[in-house]
């Protein structure tokens, strides 16, 4: 029997898009990581859709995300601080919202994608956003 993805054990797209509405909603506030987002983001209720294709394809579910999400991080200007915040509230979130296991997971992914983007700024510094 095959086991269940990830997308699936924390609930499809409804759960993914609430722990994201919980996680999003802290962000918000953060002091280091809230004002870029402020920046950024008019429409928060579109973003969290996007963010959820994101997460969608991550998990094992849809693949709906168009790519390019390192690029349009890229031109933010993000330094170690704002990771450190992003990934402390997103591993407090998948622990208060997700079963053991899924958060475990969750947070694993979280964790490569930021690895993944810290090399990306360190070895193409910071890009204008198209």
């Amino acid at each position: 029997m095959a086991e269940t993805t990830l997308y699936e054990r924390v609930g499809g797209r409804e759960g993914i898009l609430r722990l994201l509405k919980y996680f999003y909603a802290d962000v918000r506030q953060q002091n280091d990581i809230g004002p870029i987002f402020a920046a950024k983001i008019d429409d928060w209720p579109a973003h969290l859709e996007k963010i959820a294709d994101f997460w969608s394809g991550v998990t094992g579910g849809p693949a709906r995300y168009p790519g390019g999400m390192p690029w349009k991080h890229t031109p933010l200007g993000l330094e170690e601080k704002h990771f450190l915040a992003w990934l402390g509230l997103w591993q407090r979130h998948c622990r208060i919202h997700l079963p053991p296991r899924e958060a475990d997971e969750m947070i694993e992914r979280a964790e490569m994608i930021g690895q993944r983007l810290r090399a990306m700024i360190e070895l193409y510094g910071t890009k204008p956003s198209a």
